[in-house]
């Protein structure tokens, strides 16, 4: 069972999101936020598998609230989002977030995303990842570039993965580029995560558009 805490402001979206999320047999729905502040206050009191996350909400946005969620190690955090809400994507993506998902998603599709997190698959919709992830990349980061250097842990083949996840593959895509098991792949995936202190997927392929990698 995957217990998910849904983030939402509004009412009527957040009341959608819980129909569609309770109508799995996988899935509870086991508390609700109408604001950022609330939904980091019911992450730590009720401790969910998965947050899913308006970006934008009033108290706290979704960016910020991912970050403390995140930071706490609280849930994984999927977020909502579209594509006009580039900066707070990126911002949201370089906090942690696991994944994100279009507001005009179909409900399958919902339901499959946040099974896909709960399966430790972070990388959501690889077609529409590599989109918003090219978009963060032709864009000036404000923050200090990334060192390089923090790439010398990892091994070549830790690197050629992690290159791949900066394209926006999938952990059966990246098997069958690089020629190795599946369970080989998400072996690499944990581990370079680890060298790199990040905490999901997602993370990893901003790090590698940033460098380069």
């Amino acid at each position: 069972m995957i217990r998910v805490l849904v983030a939402e402001d509004q009412s009527a979206v957040r009341a959608g999101l819980v129909l569609i999320l309770r109508s799995a047999p996988d899935i509870e729905v086991v508390g609700e936020a109408g604001d950022g502040e609330r939904a980091v206050a019911l992450a730590r009191e009720l401790r969910p598998d998965l947050v899913l996350m308006d970006v934008q909400m009033p108290r706290l946005d979704g960016v910020s609230a991912t970050r403390q969620v995140v930071a706490e190690g609280l849930a994984d955090v999927l977020v909502l989002t579209t594509f006009d809400l580039d900066e707070y994507v990126f911002g949201a993506l370089r906090a942690g977030a696991a994944g994100f998902l279009l507001k005009n998603t179909e409900a399958r599709d919902l339901i499959e995303a946040v099974r896909a997190v709960g399966r430790g698959e972070g990388l959501i919709a690889p077609a529409v990842t590599r989109r918003l992830i090219a978009e963060f990349a032709a864009k000036p980061v404000r923050e200090p570039a990334v060192d390089p250097s923090v790439l010398d842990s990892l091994t070549r083949r830790e690197r050629e993965v992690l290159s791949c996840l900066g394209e926006g593959l999938s952990n059966a895509e990246i098997a069958g580029r690089l020629d190795m098991a599946e369970a080989t792949v998400k072996t690499h995936v944990s581990r370079l995560l680890g060298k790199l202190d990040l905490r999901s997927r997602v993370q990893a392929a901003v790090l590698a558009q940033e460098l380069g990698a």
